[in-house]
């Protein structure tokens, strides 16, 4: 099993005070899904900024400036920044890179480019963390297929969840979707429980598989469900930045995501773009 979890794991820039360890699945009470609610609401106003803003000619490190000072005037704090000692606010990838792009002034945007956008808030002892994948000016038909498709892939992950279903209906749900539409699925990297730290149990894979546990979903629980599709073979490799995983074969790569609370009869979006 090749870097399914921890590759994924990020911290806040500023820790909250040290707390016991907890362990297992957490349950989120009624105040604590308000204030993700608040969490995911800053990080869903960023990206949904970003998206309106974003043009060529910027720099990956513009946006990065950008979110940082979003997220913090709102109250919280950057929850990627400093995690394992990543450098930036948000995860900016472009094009053949697929996840964890470090934001970088030199890293101009151009017409075409496919550009991933994933950040995370943490507030009042919560994050909320999303990801966004944007067509910058016109895109090849290729290009623009993928990023449907990937965004089509997520909601039908997203409609699976319910208090008595199983991660594996999730799995199986975006899986298909992405074989029906000539994709493949990134199996490197993973969704995540997430609310008190930013990556926690369960793992929420997005392809069938029995070595991770399939966890029965209940009532409070918060996920961060987020499917990767290349375009081409599903393979990644990582880059000497230590950070930066790109497609074997060059091919591009899109990506969505969105924090999401099980409830009993079905789900919450807390990190829904389209209520700011």
């Amino acid at each position: 099993m090749k870097k399914i979890f921890s590759n994924l794991l990020f911290k806040p820039a500023t820790p909250p005070t040290p707390k016991k360890k907890r362990r297992g699945i957490e349950i989120k009470s009624e105040r604590e899904i308000e204030i993700m609610r608040q969490a995911a609401k800053i990080v869903a106003t960023v990206l949904k900024e970003i998206s309106e803003r974003v043009e060529p000619g910027m720099t990956t490190a513009d946006l990065d400036a950008y979110a940082e000072k979003r997220i913090r005037e709102m109250g919280a704090t950057p929850s990627f920044k400093g995690y394992h000692g990543f450098p930036a606010s948000i995860c900016s990838s472009i094009n053949h890179e697929v996840v964890h792009g470090i934001p970088n002034r030199k890293k101009v945007i151009r017409t075409g480019d496919v550009l991933k956008v994933d950040t995370g808030a943490y507030f009042e002892g919560f994050h909320g963390d999303s990801c966004i994948t944007l067509a910058l000016g016109e895109v090849t038909p290729e290009a623009a297929n993928l990023i449907r498709v990937a965004e089509e892939t997520l909601y039908k992950g997203i409609e699976q969840v319910k208090a008595g279903a199983y991660l594996l209906d999730i799995a199986g749900a975006i899986e298909d979707h992405v074989k029906a539409n000539g994709f493949s699925v990134v199996e490197d990297f993973t969704g995540h429980g997430v609310g008190r730290n930013l990556h926690e149990e369960p793992a929420v894979f997005n392809y069938r598989t029995h070595e991770m546990r399939n966890v029965k979903l209940k009532a409070g629980m918060t996920l961060a469900i987020e499917p990767i599709l290349n375009a081409g073979s599903k393979f990644t490799r990582i880059l000497s930045d230590r950070w930066t995983a790109v497609t074997l074969d060059n091919a591009l790569s899109a990506q969505f995501e969105h924090t999401v609370l099980v409830t009993e009869d079905g789900y919450e979006i807390l990190t829904d773009r389209t209520k700011i």
